[in-house]
């Protein structure tokens, strides 16, 4: 089947009639009615039969729909593709980030990056790491932030820096003073904890250490981003192991931040186009994260390893 087939094919489906395709297609009737004839004769059976005035199609055009629909939403594709190549402003950087990330880092290095780019402009969103990935390769993002490392072959996959997790509780949760001091996972038995999402990339690590917890944490609580765990947190109704980035940005007068031992490693991933070789605005904006990252690992208790 030809494109020009498919289309008319789905304005039949969607319309029940030749006329309703013609007006769905702006074309007129006699048009229509060829390009069907057309594509029943190259596929050796018909598409529709006519029942009670309205066309119904055969098991074998249901049969194709579902290779139809696939076919269409891969042309949906290119032709949003191709929207924005054609609208994609020159002197504007698309960056993508995690929630986490696009809160605790952006904000405080984009200043510092206008000044050295005054002619430039910086377009900032947020999504989850496989959102990151499709954007950057139907061209909407030209970088993406996160803490998942990719497997796609479209995409260059550089460190910024790595630190570790940190446990994030109301502030008191654990008696004396000892914010900062390291607390070992067994001393999460029994304790009220924020679960995250199973789609999390550090989830996995997580529960293979819990695992060996008795008795486990309690889990009650489960949040699929790691600033609505932080704001649980300073609602007092939990612990939550979180990234540096994150505890940092929560309510000092109401949390309390310790590392973990042992140590849950956790790494801060850029993500470009492979076949593009990064802008002078893009490359100064990597160097700014890495430096503000690694800062704030350390300042979390940490050891950040700046890229």
């Amino acid at each position: 089947m030809r494109l020009r087939h498919i289309e008319v094919f789905q304005a039949i489906r969607q319309s029940g009639s030749v006329s309703g395709a013609a007006q769905l297609l702006h074309v007129s009737q006699p048009a229509v009615t060829k390009v069907l004839q057309h594509a029943e004769l190259q596929l050796g059976f018909p598409l529709f039969l006519r029942v009670r005035g309205k066309l119904q199609p055969t098991p074998e055009a249901l049969e194709l729909e579902r290779e139809i629909a696939k076919v269409s939403e891969s042309l949906k594709s290119v032709r949003r593709l191709a929207q924005n190549l054609r609208n994609n402003p020159g002197r504007t950087l698309r960056v993508g980030a995690t929630p986490a990330l696009a809160l605790a880092l952006l904000p405080q290095l984009m200043p510092s990056w206008l000044t050295r780019f005054p002619q430039s402009g910086c377009e900032l969103s947020t999504h989850h790491t496989r959102e990151l990935v499709q954007g950057l390769m139907m061209r909407e993002l030209d970088v993406g932030l996160t803490l998942k490392q990719p497997d796609h072959p479209g995409l260059a996959v550089r460190t910024m820096t790595t630190g570790a997790l940190v446990a994030l509780a109301p502030s008191g949760f654990w008696a004396g003073s000892q914010a900062g001091v390291p607390l070992p996972i067994d001393a999460l038995a029994d304790t009220p904890l924020i679960g995250l999402s199973t789609d999390d990339p550090l989830s996995a690590l997580l529960e293979h250490h819990l695992a060996v917890v008795e008795p486990p944490p309690r889990i009650r609580l489960a949040v699929q981003t790691y600033p609505l765990a932080r704001a649980l947190v300073e609602a007092g109704a939990g612990v939550a192991i979180v990234d540096p980035f994150t505890a940092l940005g929560a309510d000092p007068a109401a949390t309390m931040i310790r590392p973990l031992a042992p140590v849950l490693p956790m790494t801060l991933y850029a993500l470009t186009r492979i076949d593009e070789t990064p802008s002078h605005p893009m490359t100064a904006l990597l160097e700014l994260v890495a430096v503000q990252a690694g800062e704030l690992v350390k300042q979390a208790g940490g050891s950040g390893r700046a890229a």
